[in-house]
């Protein structure tokens, strides 16, 4: 037997979410990027190891696709991007967030919420990653012209795609502020 939970996240929630986020990136900003990749995947471990519920196993490979971004030299994130991605991963690297992990069951609950809020923020550059390795693995197959070498071709590609990441991004604050609204969720 299997229960779906269905809830909504109202403004007054998502506020309180944001100043997690916020407070997790004032204390990220004293924190080296590498231990807070390292912490965040220990984090990741501990979940896929444990008894952990599977509504949080389902969102934790999102975590891991962030790693990957960040340690993908091919991919190389410019400063800010590459400072949102950290952002989001230092909250998953503190045990002590909003419910403590070692809480049986309900630990992961904000992490579940957060990865699906980190998700959605963080949505054009998760695509585009995504696409930037569906194009790497093509370029292995694709019949070469001696004149653009694999570097090149995969260099053209981060540009379009990082580029694209970009005007989406964009796209959609013009969209909201031309609505007269504000974005419907932004953590960073």
């Amino acid at each position: 037997m299997t229960l779906k939970v269905t809830f909504e996240l109202d403004d007054k929630d998502l506020k309180f979410f944001r100043a997690a986020m916020r407070a997790t990136r004032e204390h990220a900003v004293k924190v080296p990027e590498d231990e807070v990749i390292a912490q965040a995947k220990s984090m990741i471990e501990e979940v896929r190891a444990g008894k952990t519920p599977n509504f949080v196993l389902q969102r934790i490979d999102n975590l891991a696709s962030l790693i990957e971004m960040l340690a993908d030299d091919e991919w190389a994130l410019e400063a800010t991007e590459r400072k949102n991605v950290v952002t989001a991963l230092a909250y998953f690297a503190d045990p002590q967030d909003i419910i403590p992990d070692s809480v049986p069951v309900l630990g992961y609950i904000d992490d579940a919420i957060m990865i699906e809020l980190v998700v959605i923020e963080l949505k054009h550059e998760i695509e585009a990653f995504e696409d930037f390795n569906r194009f790497k693995k093509e370029e292995k197959s694709r019949n070469r012209n001696s004149d653009v070498s694999r570097a090149d071709f995969l260099a053209t590609k981060r540009r379009d795609l990082h580029s694209r990441m970009r005007r989406r991004r964009a796209s959609v604050r013009r969209r909201s502020t031309a609505a007269g609204k504000r974005p419907r969720f932004r953590l960073f």
